[in-house]
């Protein structure tokens, strides 16, 4: 067991677990524990919007499954790693103000919330409250996963007894916090994810004798580890640019970072959420997957893709800074865990049981559903993560583009287009989700496109089709 390492670590979760307990007195003195415990007050200023955005995006797969593919594919992954760069400004850009100011005006807490509010569709709330519970399961059980064989990697425990550590920690810190703790801890979380990538990166380049002697290193073994197309040529120039819909323009309709377009507090943090995001997501984003990449030069025949990092980290620093470094994996996957669990809860409590089971539900029942629900939730996506994945990048990748099959055009075409109604957003749905879920399984990277490419194009023409062809049929009640 890397005692000297789990010290440094240790430290880190008790600063986390406190200002869980801090936020939870804030949450228990509020006089509005629906927007406080799942959307913060609507009171995040430019750097901590960036921060909670960055690493609610920068999970498991950017620290642990991300840097285990470069490690497989090359230079080639981190060139399509970096479609994730403007994924924020893509969210803030497009959403933005306008989000913020329609969610507000239709006191909007949820996504679900806002789907209600523009389209007045039972149907639609259900079908995306089942989206949502599908696949961000799908994507806890990636983060679950991951946070497991971080501590397994440190402590030398079984993976079961090392998930079982993690899930607990994770339950009680979320139970305890709410959303205030999510964003708060991001804050601390993002900052120890930007400093770890950079020490981490830093001491790979020097372990490898510089950057020269690693690309020689590289080359040697695969010349095509160094090209774009990756170590087995499958990464063609049409899959990298469908993958940027995936993982860049597409995030805009992922609900856990949709979400944070309605909580900040004013236009001015976001414009410097923008940049900061923007630097933050980068550096991440470009340093993990390079150092997966050049790691293979410096320790080669690791077997096991999401040890890739962990086994970089313990081998090549001194352990007290490799505690410091690990905590970043460990933020990204708390983190981006809590944004999880907490969007699962208010869809679960906000949107279906205050919708349609018992609107009239006093505020002390419904704190006392929002945390059975989070602890039921967490419980059911550990026994889901009990036979893992070799590559946890998968499942979540799986998730983010059955998300984006479902809301990308519902968000964006309910805010800008004054046309679109149910019949439209409700068709545009049921027909992204079954072609994605189709093709996935089926066909996956059919003609050579990413997955989600048949689904996000066939369900914008099929929301433009139905909604012009029914816009007869519903009177719009509303002014967009």
């Amino acid at each position: 067991m890397h005692w000297q390492v789990i010290i440094p670590l240790a430290l880190f979760l008790v600063a986390i677990f406190y200002i869980g307990f801090w936020a939870n007195a804030h949450v228990r003195r509020s006089n509005s524990f629906l927007s406080d415990y799942f959307l913060g007050g609507r009171e995040m200023g430019g750097f901590i919007l960036a921060m909670t955005m960055m690493a609610t995006y920068g999970s498991a797969s950017s620290f642990i499954g991300g840097p285990g593919v470069a490690y497989q594919a090359g230079l080639g992954w981190v060139l399509l790693a970096m479609a994730q760069l403007p994924a924020g400004y893509f969210v803030l850009m497009i959403l933005g103000k306008k989000f913020a100011i329609i969610s507000r005006r239709y006191e909007a807490i949820t996504l679900i919330d806002f789907l209600k509010a523009r389209y007045k569709s039972n149907a639609i709330v259900l079908l995306s409250a089942v989206a949502i519970f599908v696949f961000l399961f799908a994507s806890m059980t990636a983060q679950w996963v991951g946070g497991a064989r971080l501590i397994e990697s440190l402590t030398g425990l079984s993976y079961r007894g090392a998930l079982l550590i993690f899930a607990v920690a994770v339950l009680v810190y979320v139970i305890v916090g709410g959303f205030a703790a999510v964003a708060l801890t991001d804050a601390l979380q993002g900052s120890v994810m930007i400093i770890g990538t950079v020490i981490l990166l830093a001491a790979v380049i020097i372990e490898g004798g510089g950057v020269s002697a690693i690309m020689a290193e590289l080359v040697a073994e695969n010349p095509n580890l160094i090209s774009p197309y990756g170590a087995d040529r499958s990464l063609s120039p049409l899959y990298v640019s469908t993958f940027w819909i995936l993982i860049g323009i597409g995030v805009i309709g992922l609900p856990q970072i949709a979400v944070r377009a309605m909580s900040y507090k004013d236009s001015k943090g976001m414009h410097r959420a923008i940049i900061i995001g923007t630097i933050g997501i980068g550096t991440i984003m470009f340093g993990m997957h390079l150092i997966g990449a050049f790691g293979r030069a410096v320790m080669p025949g690791i077997e096991i893709g999401d040890k890739v990092m962990p086994t970089l980290t313990l081998e090549i620093l001194p352990p007290i800074l490799a505690g410091v470094v690990l905590a970043a994996p460990m933020a990204a996957i708390m983190s981006t865990v809590n944004a999880l669990l907490i969007l699962v809860s208010s869809t679960v409590v906000k949107d279906v049981y205050l919708g349609f089971i018992k609107p009239g539900a006093k505020d002390s029942e419904i704190k006392r559903i929002s945390f059975i629900v989070t602890t039921v939730v967490g419980i059911a996506v550990v026994v889901f993560a009990l036979n893992p994945p070799n590559l946890l990048i998968w499942l979540n990748l799986f998730a983010f583009g059955g998300l984006e099959s479902a809301f990308l055009w519902n968000v964006v075409l309910g805010l800008y287009w004054k046309g679109a109604n149910k019949y439209g957003a409700l068709a545009s749905m049921i027909v992204g989700l079954v072609s994605y879920i189709y093709i996935y399984h089926f066909h996956s990277n059919a003609f050579g496109m990413n997955s989600v490419t048949i689904p996000i194009v066939v369900s914008l023409l099929v929301f433009v089709l139905v909604s012009m062809s029914t816009k007869g049929l519903v009177k719009q009640n509303h002014n967009v």
